[in-house]
C-alpha cells in the first residue's frame, strides 16, 4: 500500500504523523510511504533522515494525494485540503468531528473513508491513540495556566504554589479521565490547593488514595460545580464523551461570578468545550476575556511540544497503520471491533454515532 504523510497546515502545528522509525518499519513491511518535504521540521526529523528509513519524498501535496491510498495525519484536515480527498482515500487523523459541521460536510462530499484516532477503542475499552496526547494536554494545560495567572499575561498575578505564609492558587480540574488526571499530577506537583469533580465516584477514590490527603474529590452535580468553579483561580476543562460534543457544564452565568482575571484552560473545546464561554483559539491568537476572565481554548496544544508528541504519536499509532496497510480498511475493521469504531465517515456516511447527532445527520452503523 501507498501510505501519504503531509505536512500539517493548522496553526503552529509542529507534530507530524510517523517518524523516521516508524517509515522504516512500514516500508520493511513491503509498503510505500510517501512523505512532503519539510513535514517533519517541526519536531526535528529531516527530509534526509525520512530519505535514509525508505520514504520516498513527494513532489507536491498534489501528487503526495495523488498517488497515497492510506493518508496519515495529526490533526483535521484544513478546508484547504477538501479538495485533495477523493473516494477510495483511507484517512488517519484526529478529527474532532462532532465539534464542526463544516468539515463533517465538506469531508462526506469528498467521500472519503476518515478513521479518528480519538475514537478507536483498545480491547480494554481505553482510547490508545487518544491517550498519549491527552495526557500531553492535561500537563501542558497547568503549565499553560500558571503562566495566564501572571499579571503580565493578564492574570490574576499569582503564582500556583505560592510561598511559605501565603496561600497558593486554587486550581479546579472537571474531569478525572486521562486529561484530568495529568492535570491533578502537575497541578499537585506545582503545590497547588487541587479539586477534582468527576461523575465516576470509583476514579475520585483512586485519587484519592493515589494522593493521600492531598486533593480534594467532589462528585459531579451542578451545586458542587457551582460552589468549587466560583473559588478557582485555575480552572481547567477536561471533560469527554468520545465522538461526540462536550456536556456544557460551566454555563456563562457562572463564568460571570468568577474571581476577576481568573483563569479557564478548556482542554475540552476540540470536541465544543465544557464551559458555554469556550470557543477554539490558535496558538498565534491563545486567549480571549469573557466577563473579566481569561479563557485558553487552543485545540492543538500538543503542537508546541512537536518531538515529545510525535514520539508518543508514532508508538500509539504505528500498529493500527500496519494492520491497515496489510489488510486494507474492510478486513482491519471486520477483524477489530475497536478499530471499527473510530470509522466516523465511510464512503459518503456517518459512521459514529455522536457525530451524526451532533449535527442532525443520518447514522449509518458500519457493521
Amino acid at each position: 500500500m501507498i501510505i501519504g504523510v503531509p505536512k500539517e497546515l493548522k496553526d503552529h502545528e509542529y507534530r507530524v504523523s510517523v517518524t523516521p522509525d516508524g517509515v522504516r518499519a512500514l516500508c520493511q513491511a513491503g509498503h510505500e510511504v510517501v512523505v512532503e518535504p519539510s513535514a517533519g521540521d517541526g519536531s526535528g526529523y529531516t527530509d534526509e533522515q525520512f530519505r535514509q528509513a525508505g520514504a520516498r519524498l513527494a513532489a507536491s501535496k498534489d501528487a503526495l494525494f495523488k498517488d497515497s491510498a492510506l493518508i496519515l495525519k495529526v490533526k483535521e484536515p484544513q478546508l484547504s485540503e477538501i479538495r485533495l480527498f477523493r473516494p477510495g482515500h483511507v484517512l488517519l487523523t484526529y478529527l474532532h468531528l462532532a465539534s464542526s459541521a463544516e468539515l463533517t460536510k465538506a469531508l462526506l462530499e469528498s467521500g472519503v473513508t476518515a478513521i479518528a484516532r480519538e475514537t478507536v477503542e483498545a480491547k480494554d475499552g481505553t482510547l490508545p491513540m487518544l491517550k498519549p496526547m491527552s495526557e500531553i494536554a492535561g500537563k501542558m494545560s497547568v503549565q499553560v495556566g500558571a503562566r495566564y495567572l501572571e499579571a503580565t499575561q493578564g492574570g490574576r498575578g499569582l503564582l500556583l504554589g505560592g510561598v511559605a505564609g501565603v496561600e497558593p492558587a486554587k486550581v479546579v480540574v472537571l474531569g478525572a479521565g486521562t486529561v484530568g488526571s495529568a492535570a491533578t499530577r502537575i497541578a499537585v506537583g506545582m503545590g497547588a490547593q487541587v479539586t477534582v469533580i468527576n461523575l465516576d465516584i470509583e476514579r475520585l477514590r483512586y485519587l484519592d488514595d493515589l494522593y493521600q490527603g492531598r486533593i480534594v474529590t467532589l462528585a459531579s452535580t451542578e451545586a458542587a460545580i457551582e460552589e468549587t468553579v466560583v473559588t478557582a483561580d485555575l480552572l481547567i476543562g477536561a471533560v469527554l464523551l468520545p465522538g461526540a460534543k462536550a456536556p456544557k457544564l460551566v454555563p456563562r452565568r457562572l463564568v460571570g461570578k468568577m474571581k476577576p482575571k481568573s483563569v479557564i484552560v478548556d482542554v475540552a473545546v476540540d470536541q465544543g468545550g465544557c464551559v458555554e464561554t469556550s470557543r477554539p483559539t490558535t496558538h498565534s491568537e491563545p486567549t480571549y476575556m469573557v466577563d473579566d476572565v481569561l479563557h485558553y481554548c487552543v485545540a492543538n496544544m500538543p503542537g508546541i511540544v512537536p518531538r515529545t508528541s510525535t514520539q508518543a504519536l508514532n508508538n500509539a499509532t504505528l500498529p493500527y497503520v500496519l494492520t491497515l496497510a496489510a489488510s486494507g480498511i474492510d478486513a482491519a475493521v471486520r477483524a477489530d471491533a475497536g478499530l471499527a469504531k473510530g470509522v466516523n465517515l465511510f464512503q459518503g456516511k456517518v459512521t459514529c454515532r455522536g457525530v451524526a447527532e451532533a449535527h442532525g445527520l443520518r447514522f449509518d452503523p458500519l457493521m
